[in-house]
């Protein structure tokens, strides 16, 4: 293991920052503070210059699709490149899903994802598993996966019906299970059932480019599903996280909840940040197909500004990508028919630039909300923290080194992706990550890599993380209905016997 001396970097927590070095040893922080020496014998220290850099947590991407087999094809980022491209963006650990077929074992697919993952990834990860049918032997392989297996999140589908999708009597008991062994339970919120009429109207019009994909997902049935998935989790309460919030008028559904009290997380990501849904109506189908994902991006080219405003003040609470990259030739398996066009676009390496270039460069959050919604808040939610999320003594050393007055272009041509498109083509951004860290290992610098297949490590997560279960505990205990005393009915009763 490397032996790691940062020296006059400005240390960021979401709580704070410092002007401190830090000491990183056996793959772990050692030491933080101002003007810390070399140990006694120096023999093999790395010192990293980070004199008017900041010196963050490595981010954590809690959304990605790595190699996931799909609408008849498979993603192009597979779990070693992909973690590659998140290393240098910045993001030393993505949480991936293990999605089953409907009537498929849990354990089974968290097993073979597990099997795709574990050989190749540069980076730490973790795995969410979906619920997409449900039965006792559900019911007990999440106990299983959760008491066992470190998985300590569920996610549902409201959405893709006849493949993924769930009912409302199926989410019901999804999300009691979920508070029963301490889980959070998540959701992609659409109506599933809408967007499969919608879907006949608009091909029957005869409208078969990508821009049916967005006219028969409108944002109401992300605001609608939403709702839904709010309510059924408060009436067991049940945390709940809405994956990929794409929409205003879903966004505004979870903050007015979160006023309300209830515990629920909402998460956009970098697409829905960075970009708009303009591009479904690009003449160019190659171009306007590439942008395809569910829910789509939307056409009002302000909710990106939108989100950013919420996502900036705890209305909404973290940053994910559903980094699932298709190339062209993938795309054009839709090439008549919209609905048959890979969902997915890529995000895992441009995250965090995105997130500074919008976020604080802009002026909406500081760098402490930054680490918090590009880092921190995940490691609370998913119980990974303080050993991610946070640069302390006894954390885990995954460190970015970050120039927030560096800028760089984004493009296809130079990002590490699998593919020959990038949704965010050209965009400018300031903050760039010159060094990763990740395992107190040096990583990527000056744009090389130095990491291998297989260097990441699986990490289990304990159920009932603190940050999530205090609230519901408490509510638990102080706001179960009871009975009200009163003296028993002594008068007459109607006969309801038949005449």
């Amino acid at each position: 293991m490397q032996k790691i001396l940062i020296k006059g970097g400005r240390v960021v927590n979401d709580d704070c920052s410092q002007v401190a070095d830090v000491y990183v040893e056996d793959g772990v922080v050692k030491a933080v503070g101002p003007n810390l020496q070399a140990p006694a014998q120096p023999a093999g220290i790395q010192v990293i210059d980070a004199s008017d850099k900041l010196v963050l947590p490595g981010g954590i991407d809690p959304h990605t699709h790595m190699q996931f087999p799909f609408m008849g094809t498979q993603s192009k980022d597979d779990f070693y490149q992909g973690t590659k491209a998140a290393l240098a963006g910045g993001t030393t650990m993505i949480i991936d899903f293990a999605v089953p077929q409907k009537g498929c074992s849990l354990l089974e697919a968290y097993e073979k994802w597990r099997s795709w993952a574990d050989p190749k990834v540069c980076c730490d990860y973790a795995l969410h598993v979906a619920v997409t049918w449900w039965s006792d032997k559900v019911k007990e392989e999440m106990k299983i996966l959760t008491q066992e297996k470190g998985v300590n999140s569920f996610k549902m589908f409201m959405a893709y019906k006849g493949v993924y999708m769930v009912g409302d009597v199926e989410l019901h008991s999804a999300f009691s299970q979920c508070k029963q062994i301490g889980a959070i339970a998540q959701v992609h919120a659409e109506n599933g059932d809408l967007i499969a009429e919608s879907t006949k109207k608009i091909l029957s019009l005869g409208i078969t480019g990508p821009e049916g994909h967005e006219l028969c997902r409108p944002e109401e049935v992300e605001a609608e599903a939403t709702l839904r998935a709010i309510t059924i989790a408060n009436s067991v309460n049940c945390p709940l996280y809405v994956v990929h919030v794409m929409s205003k008028s879903a966004a505004k559904v979870i903050a007015d909840a979160r006023r309300q009290g209830k515990v629920v997380f909402g998460e956009p990501i970098a697409a829905g940040l960075g970009t708009d849904g303009t591009h479904y109506w690009h003449k160019e189908w190659s171009h306007a197909a590439a942008h395809i994902l569910s829910p789509p991006l939307r056409p009002d080219p302000s909710t990106p500004d939108f989100l950013m405003n919420l996502l900036a003040n705890d209305d909404l609470s973290v940053t994910g990508t559903d980094n699932c990259t298709f190339d062209i030739c993938q795309k054009a398996l839709g090439k008549d028919d919209f609905t048959k066009i890979p969902n997915g676009v890529n995000g895992v390496e441009d995250r965090m630039s995105i997130l500074w270039e919008k976020g604080v460069h802009s002026g909406k959050m500081d760098e402490n909300r930054f680490v918090a919604v590009a880092s921190t808040n995940a490691a609370k939610i998913f119980n990974l923290y303080p050993k991610k999320g946070r640069i302390a003594v006894g954390s885990d050393a995954d460190i970015v080194i970050w120039d927030p007055k560096a800028t760089r272009k984004i493009s296809a041509k130079t990002h590490h992706h699998a593919i020959d498109f990038n949704i965010f083509e050209g965009m400018v951004c300031h903050g760039v990550p010159v060094v990763t860290i990740s395992r107190g290992k040096v990583v990527y610098q000056s744009g090389l890599f130095n990491v291998a297949p297989g260097e990441g490590r699986y990490i289990s997560r304990e159920p009932f993380s603190e940050y999530v279960y205090k609230r519901i505990r408490q509510r638990d205990e102080v706001c179960q209905p009871v009975p009200v005393k009163r003296a028993p009915y002594a008068g007459k009763v109607i006969s309801t016997a038949l005449k």
